[in-house]
């Protein structure tokens, strides 16, 4: 019975938030976040993972993507950590950490899988989780995005977790570098540890 109350939680909550995130985003956001969701679920079933944890957190990962920048620091501020340089200089890469917040005061949602996998999803950080890692991927080659293909996302998901994650990291830097966009030290960090793990196996 408490596997059922769970699961019927879990339930609820999901289409609250997917109902909450369909009306605070743009059309174009809703359809990413959708996608991220559903290719996170794909992700836990490789990787032995809750897919109904992955859900939630694909979903809600972008859900105050829409919000003003002073709202954004307000409500990510409340979870009690220091604004990095760039994001006191970008605060809308301040909206995961603010979904994580909004996740546990808005929809009771506290388990510290998820709640670390939104907040982190945007820089990433060394040490995090394998469903962190999981939306930080998830988020980068969903099928929305108009440089994964079908043969990009099948390629992609035939490599363990970790080369996986340190893949899509390379990419990332690689873009924001010919952006001439700062590349937040977190994700550098999370870069050189995956490195330095594949080293020592």
């Amino acid at each position: 019975m408490k596997d059922k109350a769970v699961i019927n939680h879990y339930c609820e909550m999901t289409e609250k938030i997917r109902k909450f995130t369909l009306a605070a985003v743009s059309e174009h956001r809703y359809k990413h976040s959708v996608s991220t969701a559903e290719t996170a679920v794909k992700m836990c079933r490789l990787y032995g993972l809750d897919e109904k944890k992955g859900y939630i957190a694909g979903i809600s990962h972008d859900m105050c993507k829409g919000m003003s920048a002073a709202l954004l620091m307000s409500i990510a501020g409340r979870d009690g950590k220091p604004f990095s340089p760039i994001e006191q200089s970008s605060p809308s890469l301040l909206h995961g950490r603010a979904a994580a917040v909004k996740l546990q005061e808005c929809f009771g949602i506290n388990d510290p899988d998820i709640i670390e996998a939104v907040a982190n999803h945007t820089f990433g950080r060394k040490g995090m989780g394998p469903l962190a890692e999981v939306i930080y991927t998830a988020d980068k080659i969903e099928p929305e995005r108009d440089y994964v293909t079908e043969e990009y996302l099948d390629k992609m998901l035939k490599l363990n977790l970790d080369d996986l994650v340190k893949n899509v990291l390379e990419r990332n830097i690689e873009f924001l570098k010919e952006k001439g966009r700062s590349v937040a030290p977190e994700t550098q960090e999370l870069l050189e540890s995956l490195k330095q793990r594949s080293r020592n196996v």
